[in-house]
């Protein structure tokens, strides 16, 4: 990837998903469903998913210690886990609802470290199919570590970096137009596979032709610890909210 200097950091791209997230979840706490206003914030929030796998996998090649990283994920993940149940359990009632999001990450950075470490290709296969199985229990769901495995095969290529936005968006919008169809008017089902696809097409567009490839000169402690606590403190904030 060519280096923009004048484009957008890696902490401000984050920070974009983070808000895109919050939409998202916001509208998935308070919205009703069917309304307009939670279709469009519903589909911002598919810029996160995207971009914090593409980070992950450029994170993971960079980090000076791997084994923190990966702690870091863990911890977090154990933290949010009751705020995230507490936030989308329905009608007051706390009930476990799968995984979260942190989760996820932490599945996809086992499968990078799988991909670099373990030599035998059968067994590299049936790992991460094995990690793939359990992802299906977190937020996220399988496409997380499909998104990963796309931004490990693409590594410096542009036009493979493409590929790894494209296909995933795509297969997304006909997903959600085959689960749709014929449930809903067809004017509304093809509203709704539109809006879906925008956030995630908004992350290819990000970072392919605005990322700079660095990150932000100042605040660089602050942002990555921000990121991981801000998580668990929104659920909670939410979840306070919906019982208010």
């Amino acid at each position: 990837m060519v280096e923009n200097k004048k484009g957008l950091n890696r902490d401000t791209i984050k920070y974009l998903a983070i808000a895109a997230m919050t939409a998202n979840h916001f509208a998935a706490v308070f919205l009703e469903q069917g309304t307009v206003l939670r279709m469009i914030l519903l589909g911002i929030g598919n810029f996160t998913a995207i971009t914090m796998c593409f980070f992950l996998v450029e994170g993971y090649g960079y980090t000076h210690s791997k084994k923190k990283y990966l702690g870091r994920l863990l911890l977090f993940a154990v933290l949010s886990q009751i705020p995230y149940c507490m936030a989308f359990s329905k009608q007051g009632v706390i009930s476990f609802i799968g995984f979260n999001m942190l989760f996820t990450l932490l599945l996809c950075f086992l499968i990078c470290l799988i991909v670099e470490k373990v030599p035998s290709m059968i067994l590299k296969i049936i790992l991460i199919i094995l990690l793939m199985i359990c992802s299906m229990k977190c937020d996220w769901g399988i496409g997380a570590p499909v998104f990963t495995l796309l931004f490990i095969w693409s590594k410096e290529s542009v036009l493979k970096k493409k590929i790894a936005f494209i296909i995933p968006t795509v297969l997304f919008g006909l997903y959600n137009f085959i689960g749709r169809y014929g449930k809903v008017p067809v004017e509304t089902c093809v509203l709704n596979v539109v809006i879906c696809m925008v956030g995630m097409a908004m992350s290819g567009i990000c970072i392919l032709y605005f990322y700079n490839g660095k990150r932000a000169k100042t605040g660089r402690n602050f942002s990555k610890w921000f990121f991981y606590i801000f998580y668990p403190l929104h659920l909670l904030i939410l979840a306070g909210g919906a019982k208010w």
